[in-house]
């Protein structure tokens, strides 16, 4: 009974001692905080101020051309020569390669001596047909006679037209082992040598057409958050900046590039000068917003349940945690869409450590654009 009633007043005094350890501790949090919100913080902040036009930003690209095309042959064979390369300037009609024409020369041959035999067998039927028909008018032949002459008779005229048929055939397979260019322009890029043997299609020479030029540039997502409406982009030299000109976006590719994960941009360039050749690099400059816009550092960003917020400074130097919105980011700074007005000021460090309603003291203010 003894050793029952001390277990008891051990449990009562252990409980105690331990709520009286959690009250002091809470206390002592209080006063903390308490402290923490009556002591004045120095703070660097940002007056914001909203600024007229919009970001620009540049890309390198390359000049390409508008129009270009994979030429290859439209029969199979062994290359036996190809005069042009990369860079050579060629016109319409001009010849690119030129395959071994032996074996199509035989059939060309072939065709025409199967034309020669069917032509001969019309002549011989013909001559039938007619010979019956005339038995036929004096009685001296059946019908069934005739009408087998008159069968055989225009099977060999559908067997001589068959044979010119592929004879023609022929003759343009012939005429096939000539690669000639469709229009002017230039040789940008080959895809087979003299001496290897390709397939009707695979491509031997790249041709461009020079006379319509573009920008191409690979833009990442991010950037067609807010696009501009018809933009002028501004394109010039990379190796010489004074040469440039001025176009138009004509194409964005509808799905990103599954390698680089960015968007194929195609700029037009009716006035492009000549020093912009094929393949130059190139720098394009674009303003992506327009109207007021307003940039902070990306340390006075605070986070006010799972959204993104600031710490204003009101006019007696207290702090209080304003709620905005994000338009994008770039680099160390934030592009901000909404809840910053002009003469806003904004905590930029030490936002981890303040409490709403703590005195702060500014140092260094600066303005925010």
């Amino acid at each position: 009974m003894p050793e029952e009633r001390s277990t008891r007043w051990l449990r009562f005094a252990s409980g105690t001692i331990g709520a009286l350890a959690l009250i002091l501790f809470l206390a002592a949090c209080h006063k903390e905080e308490k402290a923490a919100a009556t002591a004045i913080r120095p703070v660097r902040t940002v007056t914001v101020e909203h600024y007229a036009g919009g970001e620009s930003i540049s890309l390198t690209g390359e000049i390409q051309p508008r129009y270009q095309a994979d030429i290859g042959f439209r029969v199979n064979g062994k290359i036996l020569e190809r005069p042009v390369d990369v860079g050579t300037q060629v016109n319409k009609g001009s010849l690119l390669a030129r395959l071994d024409p032996q074996q199509y020369r035989q059939d060309l041959e072939v065709a025409k001596s199967e034309v020669a035999a069917a032509d001969a067998e019309v002549t011989r039927s013909q001559a039938q047909e007619y010979r019956q028909g005339e038995l036929l008018k004096n009685g001296h032949t059946t019908r069934v006679a005739y009408d087998q002459a008159l069968k055989t008779f225009k099977t060999a005229q559908a067997q001589l037209d068959a044979a010119h048929a592929k004879q023609i055939q022929a003759s343009e397979n012939l005429g096939y082992t000539d690669l000639k260019a469709d229009n002017d322009g230039v040789i940008v890029a080959v895809g087979a040598d003299a001496g290897q043997v390709v397939s009707a299609g695979q491509m031997v020479v790249r041709l461009a057409r020079p006379e319509e030029r573009e920008a191409v540039f690979n833009i990442a997502e991010g950037t067609f958050k807010s696009p501009p409406k018809d933009p002028t982009v501004e394109v010039d030299l990379v190796s010489n900046p004074e040469i440039k000109t001025a176009g138009k976006v004509r194409y964005v590719s509808p799905q990103a590039d599954p390698e680089t994960r960015t968007y194929t941009v195609r700029v037009s360039l009716p006035d492009a000068p000549r020093q912009m050749r094929l393949g130059a690099n190139v720098t394009g400059s674009v303003t992506l917003d327009q109207g007021q816009s307003v940039t902070i550092p990306g340390s006075a960003l605070f986070q006010k349940d799972g959204k993104p917020a600031v710490w204003l400074v009101e006019k007696d130097n207290t702090v209080q945690l304003k709620p905005i919105t994000v338009q994008r980011y770039q680099g160390d700074s934030v592009i901000i869409g909404d809840g910053l007005d002009q003469g806003d000021v904004v905590v930029t460090a030490g936002v981890q450590k303040l409490l709403p309603g703590q005195k702060v003291a500014l140092m260094n203010a600066s303005a925010a654009q």
